[in-house]
């Protein structure tokens, strides 16, 4: 009895001599104000332990019993708050989202044992006069263990996540400190579940927790030692919560304990079981100390690495980084400067290059280097023979090498071509960059931080960087082809446009020289041949002006213009030298905004297919309309028509004709040109039978 009081009142002078201290050296610091308080009320409910233990009477022992279980009523508050405040920058937000628990663990133990404070305890007598008394819980003791268990639950948990927030010194700083209220708090968690287990009050329970608040003092009295202890500045992430080794080992500690009391209830008792308990308890913690100690998680995954061989990268975020650094790259040179740049923070190499091969395989040009921003033309251009001699090299050995050791005129050129810049800078390698099978490039690196070797990892990971380099030139420069033959189809096909114009000026002239010989004579001919003449050289000397200036897309410069005067117009420089018969029957129609130059080429174009469809009696309609909104041009033969197949799959295509002389293109023109007045063109034939041409263009004032 007496030790028992000893240890008892031993644990309550250094909790109250730890509160002082503390408050005397820190008493500005946060979250000193619950330390002191929790301090405090543990001394206090020592202190009652003690005079239970020296207690003669079973009365004594029930009122210091129970003024020790309003002492522990008042535990959960203080060192809630305290979880909650110490060494956390986000103090005043944790208190905010705690608020609830914490005034429920605050309030709620003391109004309980306020409220039922005659059932805290109930004394029942022993069996046998040589026993002590029994002291069983009442449902307010009950009541009172449990809110006990919820709010060590929560201290813990808000410990945790300090201590797995903080880093570095901090975590140096403040380790002890969590450690020893940590001891307080896991013994608690199991002393109150044993107590709830057996509905008994057990001083040997009390015992342990002296002790464990005397180990508590001392951790804490070692955390002091180091500077700065209490004025930390921690911001743990809510998400800690969400994976909690608290939680998760507090929930396996509870269900196991349960299960088996239930197991040894039923079996008929084991007086060992609390000590098997509190071993379960003692392991779980330990385990939780493992898993939480830097040193030991240093030491397991050096085990790992060297036994399992873990991975040296992390393989999606260096994927990432070079994907974001060379997808936006549409030019070889800003694709190797950047896969250079990457390269040199993966691998930690200061010197890298990248040599580019030409079309033949024959030499080698530097690209990109980290010795310069710039393209490095201070490096030395390899002569033809040496470079194709290393090129042929690694076209037989595609896998990146250590030139460093290697024997052979390739790699002593290697050297001389990327010399090292440090005495200490480790191995040079090379990898080459192979696409479709064939040598793309070189990338060759050395100079490594700490002078260190490449490891076999990163000879794989060298080879894919290489081969991603292979892959993205191939698409730079399969991208350029395309971008190449774009360019020169758009070109063909404005100089085709340009042909066509062209050959439609020959045939008008063509028709002039046909009827010179034979309305020379006539004054009113020649005038009207030479006016003729004039308009198809002005209208020459306007194409090649405008293919100077040629351009990409069509342009329209609309103006609002007569489309019946229009036509009769361009009609009227055809009809002398047309066999087949063209019958106008044109329309009123208001005035429109179009084109007249360009719309009049549609329409020349339109009656010289025609004439070339009709037989030598035939016979061109030309006829204009209103239709809902749309003036409408029809031009009508009755030649030889054209097949279904031709008509929906080729008419107005480039390039696609039934003419043995013809370019193919005057239809795909024609097209564009009623397109970009924002009208459409149809077609109607039938072979034998002729072929029927509608232009629709809107009628309004201005293009939309």
């Amino acid at each position: 009895m007496n030790f028992l009081f000893a240890i008892f009142i031993l644990s309550a002078a250094f909790s109250g001599a730890l509160a002082l201290g503390v408050w005397l050296r820190a008493r500005h610091a946060a979250a000193i104000g619950p330390f002191e308080a929790g301090m405090v009320v543990l001394a206090a409910e020592a202190v009652f332990n003690g005079l239970a233990a020296a207690a003669a009477s079973p009365e004594r022992i029930v009122l210091w019993q129970q003024w020790r279980l309003f002492a522990m009523a008042l535990l959960p508050g203080p060192w809630l708050f305290f979880s909650l405040g110490y060494a956390r920058g986000d103090a005043r937000e944790s208190l905010a989202k705690w608020r609830i628990p914490l005034l429920g663990v605050s309030i709620l133990p003391l109004g309980l044992a306020a409220a039922f404070r005659g059932s805290l305890l109930i004394a029942a007598p022993p069996a046998d006069v040589t026993d002590r008394w029994i002291l069983r819980l009442g449902w307010g003791g009950v009541g009172l263990h449990i809110l006990l268990l919820v709010g060590s639950v929560f201290v813990l948990m808000n410990l945790e996540r300090t201590f797995r927030a903080s880093v570095g010194t901090i975590r140096w700083r403040i380790k002890f400190m969590l450690l020893g209220v940590g001891t307080l708090f896991i013994v608690r968690l199991y002393t109150s579940s044993q107590v709830l287990l057996f509905s008994a009050i057990d001083p040997s329970l009390d015992e342990l927790n002296s002790i464990a608040l005397l180990v508590a003092v001392l951790l804490i009295l070692r955390s002091s030692f180091r500077a700065g202890y209490f004025a930390m500045d921690v911001s743990p992430s809510t998400s800690v919560l969400q994976t909690s080794l608290t939680g998760l080992l507090a929930g396996l500690y509870l269900l196991i304990v349960g299960v088996s009391a239930k197991i040894v209830t039923y079996l008929g008792g084991d007086a060992a079981f609390a000590i098997k308990a509190f071993l379960v308890l003692v392991s779980l913690v330990l385990l939780a100390v493992l898993l939480q100690s830097d040193h030991v998680r240093w030491h397991l995954g050096r085990f790992v690495s060297r036994n399992f061989h873990r991975p040296l990268y992390d393989y999606r975020s260096i994927w990432r980084s070079f994907i974001e650094s060379s997808g936006s790259q549409v030019d070889q040179e800003s694709l190797c400067r950047s896969l250079v740049k990457t390269s040199a923070e993966v691998f930690q190499a200061l010197s890298i290059t990248i040599w580019m091969a030409d079309s033949n395989r024959e030499t080698l040009v530097p690209v990109a280097s980290s010795f310069a921003s710039a393209k490095p033309d201070h490096l030395p251009e390899p002569a033809q023979a040496d470079a194709a001699a290393v090129i042929k090299y690694f076209q037989a050995h595609p896998d990146p090498v250590d030139f460093e050791p290697a024997e052979g005129e390739w790699a002593v050129k290697l050297r001389q071509w990327h010399p090292s810049q440090f005495s200490r800078g480790g191995s040079r390698v090379c990898a080459p960059i192979i696409g479709r099978g064939e040598v793309l490039g070189l990338f060759t690196l050395g100079d490594r931080v700490g002078g260190r070797a490449f490891s076999l990892q990163e000879f794989d990971l060298l080879k894919c960087v290489a081969d991603h380099a292979a892959a993205s030139l191939l698409n730079i420069q399969l991208s350029q082809r395309l971008l190449q033959a774009k360019e020169f189809e758009a070109f063909q096909t404005m100089a085709a446009f340009f042909v066509h114009d062209l050959k439609n000026s020959a045939s008008t002239l063509n028709l002039m020289l046909q009827n010179l010989p034979v309305h020379f004579d006539d004054p009113v001919f020649r005038e009207d041949a030479f006016r003729g003449i004039s308009k198809t050289v002005t209208h020459i000397n306007t194409l090649i002006r405008r293919l100077s200036l040629l351009r990409h897309e069509l342009r329209i410069q609309p103006a609002v213009a007569d489309l019946n005067e229009m036509i009769a117009t361009n009609v009227a420089s055809l009809e002398e030298g047309l066999r087949p018969i063209i019958v106008k029957e044109l329309q009123p129609i208001p005035t429109l905004l179009f084109d007249a130059e360009q719309m009049g080429k549609v329409v020349t174009n339109l009656v010289l297919n025609a004439t070339e469809a009709a037989p030598e009696n035939g016979q061109i309609r030309i006829k204009t309309a209103q239709s809902n909104g749309w003036a409408v041009i029809t031009v009508a033969d009755n030649g030889c028509g054209m097949t279904p197949e031709f008509l929906n799959r080729s008419l107005f295509r480039p390039f696609q004709t039934t003419k043995k002389n013809g370019l193919g293109i005057g239809m795909f023109q024609t097209k564009m040109i009623v397109e970009a007045h924002g009208g459409r063109i149809t077609a109607a034939s039938e072979p034998g039978k002729g072929t029927v041409f509608s232009v629709f263009l809107p009628m309004r004032k201005s293009l939309q």
